[in-house]
């Protein structure tokens, strides 16, 4: 059974640097939840205090009610992945590092482990340290998806694999999700890969929330309006407009908000092409420096 999050008015400050500010938002289980923000928005602060990997400057995680730091009935039940592989010696053969992790949870799938070393063909008896970047990436994902801990997270852990490793990971993260069931937070700005992975999404700027929503609710909420270029200005007037491109008399504009029933009918009678925008691109809108849709 997954763990509740409830993070509570978090700040995170390095000196004069504010990474995470007063930032709440609760994620209610067993789901698959992507973190995402570009690089330098506080995902790993975040995920680091969620971990309990440091202190918060203000506020407070919760994990199923418990705050986290220094609790050790509530961190028996997180595991984070980062993707520096810190949590592994550079020295450590890879079959020590497994009945390490083995010692530290009680949730702990030995032969879910081995399956996934067999899949991402990683050698027990290699040392981490000889390990390639994607390698290392690889195993990181081993301990995540193995620990079977009702809070597990992904720290940007698999950037370091090849497309081809990645999709491994993706296809063995549903397949482990449905066989054990907990909250997945995955951090990432490969965000269209891992679309269909997700069910919801928290959008974080600056260390700020921008915007939790589920996947299917924030897609609906974004459109493209195409056509000639005086009738997409009338259709978007008093709409949220995040872009515009003109192309002679053609005109494209990205909207976020709902379009009802009969505004999608005066599109169509106007000759406007009506088309989704994908989440990526509805996420670069959603974090411009300038405040897109927010």
């Amino acid at each position: 059974m997954g763990a509740r999050v409830d993070v509570e008015g978090v700040s995170v400050r390095y000196g004069a640097v504010t990474a995470v500010d007063d930032l709440s938002f609760s994620l209610a289980g067993d789901k698959i939840y992507g973190l995402l923000g570009r690089n330098g928005s506080g995902k790993t602060s975040l995920l680091s205090v969620v971990g309990a990997h440091r202190r918060a400057s203000a506020g407070t995680v919760r994990i199923d009610g418990e705050p986290v730091f220094e609790n050790g009935r509530a961190t028996r039940r997180v595991c984070l992945v980062r993707h520096t592989g810190d949590a592994v010696g550079t020295s450590d053969r890879l079959e020590h590092a497994l009945l390490q992790a083995a010692t530290l949870r009680e949730s702990w799938d030995p032969d879910r482990a081995v399956e996934l070393m067999d899949l991402f063909e990683l050698p027990l008896d290699a040392k981490f340290g000889e390990l390639s970047l994607g390698k290392r990436s690889a195993f990181g994902v081993v301990l995540g998806l193995a620990s079977r801990a009702p809070l597990t997270m992904f720290d940007e852990a698999h950037l370091g694999m090849d497309a081809p490793s990645r999709y491994k990971f993706y296809d063995a993260l549903l397949a482990d999700f449905a066989a054990a069931p907990r909250t997945v937070i995955v951090s990432t700005h490969l965000i269209e890969e891992l679309a269909a992975v997700l069910e919801e999404i928290v959008i974080i700027d600056s260390g700020r929330l921008v915007l939790h929503e589920e996947v299917d609710a924030l897609r609906s909420r974004g459109t493209s309006v195409v056509g000639e270029a005086e009738a997409v200005d009338r259709f978007v007037a008093g709409l949220t407009v995040l872009e515009q491109r003109e192309l002679g008399r053609t005109k494209e504009a990205a909207v976020f908000g709902e379009l009802d029933g009969a505004r999608r009918d005066r599109a169509r009678a106007e000759g406007l092409d009506l088309r989704p925008i994908a989440l990526q691109d509805l996420f670069v809108h959603l974090t411009e420096p300038a405040g897109g849709a927010r």
